[in-house]
């Protein structure tokens, strides 16, 4: 005879982390009550369910205007480590839109979000610097981390964190010193990148050359350059394997070697001839498997030409470009718009005489 059975487990697609969503237009109203609540696995449940809602676009809209702003602010400051990195997860998933990123500096966001930088917990240290890293996307997003006057936290931040958090600072400045350098140059930014250039991942040495470029763009940043002895290591990374750190590398010294110091330093340190080697080495590559690999090794080659125009200005940078010339008629003819102008422009440089 049969007999009724009622098992206890749940339903298969029941997710018990993730709060229950309402219907409609009452979802996000719910999800903003329960952030609120004294429960803590009522606040743990809503965050893991803003996690999967707030990628919809709308929904952003939509949770900003029912006051969710404010309360994943109060959340940064939560006495669990959990609802601190998920709140800042959610934040970071606002970031990745327009009107998130808008919201985190009407709200006033940013200074809640770094005092996670010093989090115990390691996510809630990752995502936050992530959901700077978004925010300095956009002119404002980066002024807005500049005027909370957070660059020399950022940088002593290099010294210390792992490498993955170390890669979203580095972009995080990158995007910052666009907008303002002056801070970084006195945080001694500098000298922290030039540390860099020989970690062992290829994405932290390039990141820092990259770095140094836009560092070295004002006046004194250049100056500093000379004076911290970044060329010689760069002038070593011109032979690095990976083409992304060749590239930077080069740009580096392009922006450096503007000023007469800077072309004669790195004349000294065998820039030039290092230049060279690299010209024809991706010159003579045949990799062109990949749309992004083609496209970076032109970005190499780029690069390459305007720090040879840069040290050809020098005497006794240009004497030694002579040999040179061909390779750069060649690209002048053969190379897309931008190359054949940047060639065109070497070998005049190269070939004047007073």
């Amino acid at each position: 005879m049969a007999t009724t059975r009622i098992t206890t487990a749940l339903p298969p697609n029941i997710d018990i982390t993730k709060a229950e969503l309402a219907y409609g237009e009452h979802m996000l109203p719910k999800l903003n009550r329960q952030l609120q609540d004294s429960t803590l696995m009522t606040r743990q449940r809503a965050l893991n369910a803003l996690c999967d809602v707030l990628h919809n676009p709308e929904h952003v809209s939509a949770a900003l205007k029912v006051g969710m702003a404010k309360s994943l602010k109060k959340l940064l400051s939560d006495s669990d480590g959990t609802v601190r990195w998920k709140a800042t997860e959610v934040l970071f998933i606002c970031s990745n839109h327009a009107i998130g990123r808008d919201a985190i500096l009407e709200f006033d966001l940013i200074q809640p979000i770094s005092a996670l930088f010093d989090d115990k917990h390691e996510d809630a240290r990752l995502m936050s610097h992530r959901a700077v890293e978004s925010v300095s996307h956009t002119v404002n997003g980066a002024q807005g981390i500049v005027n909370a006057n957070l660059i020399k936290k950022l940088v002593e931040k290099l010294k210390t964190e792992t490498d993955e958090i170390k890669q979203l600072v580095l972009d995080t400045l990158h995007y910052c010193m666009k907008v303002d350098s002056d801070q970084a140059l006195a945080a001694q930014a500098l000298e922290v990148f030039t540390s860099l250039l020989g970690h062992g991942t290829w994405e932290i040495r390039g990141k820092a050359a990259r770095d140094i470029m836009d560092i070295s763009f004002p006046l004194e940043g250049k100056k500093r350059a000379v004076k911290v002895r970044c060329i010689p290591v760069l002038v070593k990374l011109l032979a690095d394997k990976n083409y992304h750190v060749r590239a930077q590398a080069a740009g580096a010294l392009m922006s450096i070697a503007i000023t007469t110091e800077g072309k004669q330093e790195s004349i000294r340190e065998g820039a030039v001839e290092a230049l060279i080697a690299l010209l024809r080495s991706d010159e003579s590559s045949d990799v062109r498997l990949n749309v992004i690999k083609v496209n970076t090794l032109s970005n190499v080659r780029l690069l390459t030409v305007k720090a040879i125009t840069m040290l050809a200005e020098a005497p006794s940078g240009r004497e030694k470009m002579i040999e040179v010339v061909p390779v750069l008629q060649d690209i002048a003819n053969t190379g897309g718009p931008m190359m054949q102008k940047v060639a065109k422009t070497a070998v005049k440089v190269i070939t004047w005489r007073p």
